[in-house]
């Protein structure tokens, strides 16, 4: 964990004391559930209750000389409390406490995420109905294609954050999941009413079937959604990244008073709260793999999964809060140029109504062969103005390709001067955007 991108309340969640609060947490819900069955006395399960704690320097000078750390844990709990430490741990190997604790730990931190996501969510919903006719050019391999509105870049944005939250719902109750049955799994030494009586006082279902561990593919689906979860941030990231540059310019970062952008060069104001949410989703990223890779232990369980784990687990949740609570503020802050997106919808000379004028000729028997032939040779003498630093539009406040059609007599011939002004209308493009955000927010 780099302590520079944690917030603290999703950092206490994995630290030291909270690792071993959740295994105390598994032990006293043991004990209460034997103590329910019959096994443990009510004075003892009392004590151990009120009394067991642990010390976490203890803790690391037991498993100094042990190399266990479960047993070191156990040990020092034992040392607080009296004869009834014999029910401590009782008839349970590590592996049920620690994954059954991991199990609360990841619960709770996948409810974090979960509100960050639906409050990322709620400031695009804000920014989409600001901009929903705020009008822009829509870009395809980075050249200008087509008018759309901001408001649909925030509505598709939305719309897939719905999604993850509906993905990450499910995997709430796919990892909300504990085990106490023991070495094999088999249940030889737990009765299966005491495993479901701790994960009910846990507020955890019972695997249905387990070995020595929880089958990691509920953590590689838990991780892999995080991972796609970071890849949709990061697609937002850097869409904010290009609207930033110089050339662009139709949107940008917030940038504070006070606020410095480089060392060397004053003027400065450059998108790095963008371009830090990208790093960071690379690393989130990167948890996918490992996560998978273990699901393949040996036979009933290895520990090759630990030590990934004490990495992938901390670090994903940490690093994933913190990335989705700063994009959440990018997005709230972000400044948004609305006169320099149209100015860039002008910039190349009303190309972007080509497609408009396409669809016109086949009404007219047409076929899209030639249709495509008139449209494309008036768009090409565009492109060769527009090399030479001809203006877009002229003094009449026509644009250079309105011009160029005006003036061929064929396609005039074929749907007229006032057609063919008609298709320069932006409102054309933006006819159904009231039914999309119908569609997206309802």
């Amino acid at each position: 964990m780099v302590e520079r991108y944690a917030r603290e309340k999703m950092k206490k969640l994995w630290d030291m004391n909270a690792k071993y609060s959740a295994w105390l947490e598994v032990e006293k819900a043991l004990v209460r559930g034997w103590n329910k069955l019959g096994l443990i006395p009510d004075s003892d399960c009392e004590k151990i209750c009120q009394n067991a704690k642990f010390d976490i320097a203890r803790i690391d000078e037991i498993e100094a000389v042990t190399k266990h750390d479960l047993i070191a844990f156990t040990t020092s709990v034992a040392e607080s409390l009296g004869e009834e430490s014999r029910w401590f741990h009782y008839g349970i190997t590590s592996s049920d406490c620690i994954d059954t604790a991991v199990a609360l730990q990841m619960r709770d931190s996948l409810k974090i995420i979960i509100e960050d996501v639906e409050e990322l969510s709620e400031k695009i919903k804000l920014r989409a109905m600001e901009h929903k006719d705020t009008l822009m050019v829509g870009r395809s391999h980075g050249i200008h294609g087509e008018p759309i509105t901001f408001g649909l870049v925030c509505a598709i944005w939305y719309d897939e954050m719905k999604r993850h939250l509906k993905a990450l719902n499910a995997t709430l109750e796919v990892i909300s999941v504990g085990q106490l049955s023991g070495a094999m799994g088999n249940l030889a030494h737990t009765p299966i009413e005491l495993e479901e009586l701790v994960c009910e006082d846990l507020g955890l279902k019972a695997a249905p079937a387990s070995n020595q561990v929880i089958q990691r593919d509920r953590y590689a689906r838990l991780m892999s959604d995080l991972a796609l979860l970071a890849s949709s941030c990061e697609k937002i990231a850097v869409e904010i990244r290009h609207l930033q540059r110089t050339e662009v310019y139709e949107a940008e970062e917030y940038f504070s008073e006070g606020q410095k952008g480089s060392s060397a060069m004053p003027h400065k104001r450059n998108p790095v709260l963008s371009e830090n949410i990208t790093g960071l989703c690379r690393v989130i990223r990167s948890f996918a793999i490992p996560a998978m890779e273990n699901v393949a232990l040996w036979h009933e369980r290895d520990i090759s999964h630990s030590s990934v784990e004490r990495f992938i687990l901390p670090d994903s949740f940490i690093t994933t809060d913190f990335m989705l609570t700063r994009l959440s503020t990018l997005i709230e802050k972000l400044v948004i140029y609305p006169k320099n997106m149209m100015k860039n919808l002008n910039l190349t000379g009303g190309l972007v109504f080509s497609q408009r004028i396409l669809l016109e000729l086949p009404k007219k028997g047409v076929s899209r062969e030639n249709a495509y032939k008139i449209v494309q040779r008036n768009a090409m003498k565009v492109w060769g103005d527009l090399q030479e630093g001809k203006a877009a539009v002229n003094e009449k406040g026509e644009s250079l390709y309105l011009q160029y059609l005006l003036a061929d007599s064929e396609l005039v011939g074929l749907i007229g001067e006032e057609a063919i002004k008609e298709c320069f209308e932006f409102s054309y493009y933006t006819k159904n955007v009231d039914s999309i955000f119908k569609r997206v927010f309802g």
